[in-house]
């Protein structure tokens, strides 16, 4: 290649003016463990309580049901809010009926 053809490619990959320092954009990474204590933090402000004693907490969504396994539950009921934490798993509804159809009661 020649001189003049180098000295065209290199002016178009420069973003500002003659001898400017190429800057990368800094990443800037949130911690969960801020999340979470900006989270809990709400939720004391708004009032929720833990509910002890739930093994196993069931959302059922149209033939999918997201299954916690001894979720951490907390709960406001005057301002309607509930807070779910833990490890979900997505099972079909097929999958899971046999096991909860003693809680579904005799209606």
């Amino acid at each position: 290649m020649n001189r003049e053809k180098l000295m065209k490619m290199a002016n178009t990959v420069r973003t500002g003016g003659k001898g400017t320092v190429r800057r990368k954009k800094k990443a800037v990474h949130k911690t969960s463990t801020t999340d979470d204590k900006k989270l809990q933090s709400t939720l004391k402000r708004v009032g929720v309580n833990t509910i002890p004693g739930i093994e196993e907490l069931n959302i059922f969504k149209d033939d999918v049901v997201i299954q916690f396994i001894n979720p951490k539950v907390q709960a406001s009921i005057a301002a309607n809010t509930w807070a779910v934490s833990g490890t979900p798993q997505t099972k079909k509804l097929q999958d899971i009926l046999p096991q909860i159809i003693s809680q579904l009661g005799m209606n």
